[in-house]
């Protein structure tokens, strides 16, 4: 079997989450939402193990979106379009702003796995723009013990997110952020997947008769969680199958690139949300990048993402 037989192959093979495992309605039993996380996080899981050519710009597409849900909590407008400009227009040693920084560390979490110590939590602390305090010290110790219990993977991931609101009820996002990570290490996931932060607002966490949202660490929060996970793991597999037919076409017209740096320019179009229309590579000029991606959306194998004349940003 051919390489591009073997494409389409996995391309008509997408794991899908069954209609059924996202509730439309209300859900009251702790047991149903356990099973319907379950049944949509074994599908996701199943997308996981493929590790698919694209997989990096999936992660960062749904880091970028977890970014926006994070900057809206902290009351800022920025939009995708705006933290795209951000990260992809900054100069060495750049400011990101408060916002570009939380797009930061939702594009860190999903790059890579690495152990929460103290340094990786002063970072994030830093990225999220949150005080420092003893009380945040405790968290790595959290999270082994969370590791060590075997908890169900969504129980893990909403008792992290109560455990940090415990003891700081400003550092929501971090929590958040933390939840994704934690959920990585009990579904065994060489890195996290950004979900639970694009859906902190979801119906799932509404209480009945305007009565507000369920809070952290109150009956029904848990299988809030779950029902968040089970929305945000078939969102999820959906924009897999539409990066999947794009990120194919891409690859069926490398072929018919003459210019010498194409194949690392793809690759990065592969790995990263958005590309500087600028891009320089060790083979790749300013001008020869130009006429490459020209060339790519004649092919109608890459967007334009910014809609402007002018600092073009490009991307699957």
């Amino acid at each position: 079997m051919s390489k591009s037989d073997s494409q389409i192959v996995r391309l008509d093979r997408m794991p899908v989450v069954p209609a059924w495992a996202v509730a439309r309605v209300p859900v009251s039993s702790d047991t149903e939402a356990a099973f319907l996380a379950g049944a949509a996080l074994n599908t996701l899981d199943n997308l996981v193990r493929l590790q698919p050519d694209w997989a990096g710009v999936w992660r960062q597409r749904l880091a970028l979106k977890c970014a926006v849900s994070a900057v809206r909590l902290t009351g800022r407008s920025e939009d995708e379009a705006a933290l795209r400009d951000v990260w992809v227009l900054r100069g060495a040693g750049d400011d990101l702003g408060p916002a570009g920084s939380i797009f930061a560390a939702y594009k860190r979490l999903a790059a890579r796995s690495v152990p929460i110590d103290m340094k990786v939590l002063r970072e994030l602390t830093d990225l999220f723009t949150i005080r420092w305090s003893d009380e945040l010290a405790a968290i790595p110790a959290m999270t082994d013990d969370l590791n060590q219990a075997g908890r169900m993977a969504p129980f893990a991931a909403a008792a992290i997110v109560a455990e940090v609101l415990s003891v700081r009820p400003d550092a929501e996002a971090l929590a958040w952020w933390l939840a994704d990570w934690v959920l990585a290490q009990r579904l065994n996931w060489d890195r996290p997947i950004p979900l639970l932060m694009a859906h902190r607002a979801s119906p799932a966490f509404r209480l009945e008769a305007g009565r507000g949202r369920v809070r952290p660490a109150e009956p029904g929060f848990e299988r809030a969680v779950c029902l968040a996970l089970a929305q945000a793991s078939a969102e999820a597999c959906r924009l897999a199958s539409e990066l999947a037919r794009r990120a194919d076409r891409l690859v069926a017209v490398a072929p018919k690139l003459r210019a010498k740096g194409a194949g690392e320019a793809i690759r990065i179009l592969l790995d990263e949300d958005a590309v500087s229309g600028a891009l320089r590579t060790a083979r790749l000029s300013r001008w020869a990048s130009r006429r490459l991606f020209e060339r790519l959306i004649e092919f109608d194998a890459v967007r334009e993402l910014s809609g402007r004349s002018t600092f073009r940003i490009y991307g699957l």
